[in-house]
Parts: C-alpha cells; structure tokens; sequence
C-alpha cells in the first residue's frame, strides 16, 4: 500500500510543472492559486460529507489546521512561484529537495525520532544528483541580488513545506486523518490567500479556455485532492524524512516528461545524476544492516 502511495505522489506531482506552467496568463498567480486549493477543499468537504467521514475536530485541531494551510497551500506556492522568477528551475528543485533533510532535523527536534544515517546519506546523495542533472541550467546562470532573493525564497518555503509535513503528523498522531486536515487546511489556506488578494488589489480574473480550465482541474484533482492526501499519509506511515525522498524524484519524472513534450536530451553528467538519484533512493529505503529487518517506515 505504501509502495502504491509513493509511486502515486511522485508520478502526480513530477507532471504537475506542465499544468502550473499553463497556468501562467491572464490570471495572477496567488489567484491561480486560491482557486486550486478552494475548489480542492470544496471537492474534498463533498467527497467526506456524503461518505459521512468529515472528523469532527477540536479547537487545537482547528488551530494546526490554519497554521498547516498557512505552511503547505499558501506560503510555500507564493515562495517557489516568486523565486521561479529570478532563478532556475532547477535551483528551486534543488533547494525543494532538501526537504529530506530538513524533515529529518525537524522530526527530531520537535517530534523526538531519531534521525537515520542512512536516510540523511540517502538524501544527500539524491541532492547532489539533483546537481547534476541540472547542471547545465545552474553553471548558466549569472548571480546576483535577485539570486539571492530568489534562493532565500526557495528555502523558506522548503522550510514552510517542512513545517506543514511536521503538523500534518502531529495531526495524524492525534487520530486525525489528511483527507479531513486537508480539506480545512486548504480551505483556509485558500482564504488567508484570498484575503491577501484583496487587500493588495489583485482581480479574480478567469480565463475561460480549455488550456487554463482543463491544467486547473488537473492541479485540484490529482494535484491536490490526490497528490497531497497520499503524501501527507505517506508521512504519517512512514515518518517525514522518508516521505519526503520524493521530493528528489519529482524533478527525475519532469524531465522524462520533458523529453517527451518537450525534446529534452539527456547527457552524461544527467544520466550519472539519475543514477545517483536512484541509489539515494535505495539506500533512504534499504533494509537496517544490523538487524536485517526494513527501517520503520517501510514501503512494503
């Protein structure tokens, strides 16, 4: 099952750069935004009322709810959507990817697990294949002030993106499953959004085309409804420094689909990157040397 779930959220969220790249037009991007994650939480209160598995939840969980919407379905888009614009892709890949590593410290100073050494030497060497592969794209690239805006960007909302990872397991733990944080997380972080698109004048355009409709249902459906409820499961089963791989396996996936829809050719400094991608892979999921048995959080 959480093979299954893996596989799912990185196949997902490695084709949503197409449907977010045709999102860019006439609508504003934190508007693009506010519509993905409110129609995303309104499929979601649908899907839960009718099935009558909507959570009731207390005022505490209520309250990391808004502070996960905060952190997962706001801050973090705005601050990779916002870096995109002055640095490359691939550095905001890069930088995402640390996830891993900023899971694994953040597991263990708020959650109390201890980190593995296997998933950190796993996760560094994903990064430095993530390096690879776009290289490059980052050796072209010129610095400077907006660089470093761009970076610092990427990180905090790597960090936001972390943070939620941490609540959504505080939520878990506490019984609550993603598929009903999630559609109160969404909701208000749509609505936090919202209310910062008013206050700075931004129009809710629409752009009534089949390219911008068709790319927004795909982000709310198996971008969203899909994709976040099996990765924050993920993090719930398997702990947030093992979930958080796919993060690396994303940028893998896009530029396999690039290659396809795009003419994307791959060079030897990228295929040495995928392979070294994919023995990170193996070695955040491989089995304890001491002990023979899968590392908690196994995928099987």
């Amino acid at each position: 099952m959480n093979l299954s779930l893996y596989l799912l959220t990185v196949l997902i969220w490695g084709t949503t750069w197409i449907a977010l790249k045709w999102q860019l037009g006439v609508v504003a991007i934190p508007v693009s935004i506010v519509y993905r994650f409110g129609l995303a939480a309104l499929v979601l209160f649908v899907m839960l009322l009718l099935s009558r598995k909507l959570q009731v939840m207390n005022r505490r969980g209520h309250l990391i709810c808004v502070v996960q919407g905060l952190c997962l379905f706001c801050i973090n888009f705005m601050c990779f959507l916002t870096a995109s614009q002055w640095i490359p892709s691939g550095l905001v890949a890069v930088v995402f990817s640390t996830a891993t590593l900023w899971n694994a410290f953040n597991a263990r100073v708020f959650l109390g697990q201890k980190i593995a050494r296997n998933v950190l030497t796993g996760g560094a060497l994903g990064l430095l294949g993530l390096g690879l592969l776009f290289w490059p794209e980052l050796a072209g690239h010129t610095a400077s002030p907006e660089t470093l805006l761009g970076l610092g960007l990427a990180l905090l909302g790597t960090l936001c993106f972390s943070a939620g990872n941490m609540l959504s397991s505080l939520q878990q733990k506490a019984g609550l499953k993603p598929l009903t944080t999630n559609a109160w997380g969404m909701a208000y972080g749509a609505a936090m959004l919202s209310a910062w698109c008013l206050v700075k004048g931004i129009p809710f355009d629409m752009e009534w085309n089949a390219r911008y409709i068709g790319s927004l249902l795909y982000l709310v459906i198996p971008g969203s409804v899909i994709g976040f409820t099996a990765y924050l499961t993920l993090v719930g089963r398997m702990g947030p420094e093992r979930a958080a791989y796919c993060t690396v396996l994303f940028p893998v996936v896009a530029l396999n689909v690039s290659a396809v829809v795009e003419g994307y050719q791959w060079t030897a400094p990228a295929l040495a990157g995928l392979v070294m991608v994919m023995l990170g892979n193996v070695l955040v999921f491989r089995k304890s040397a001491a002990s023979g048995k899968p590392v908690t959080g196994k995928l099987a």
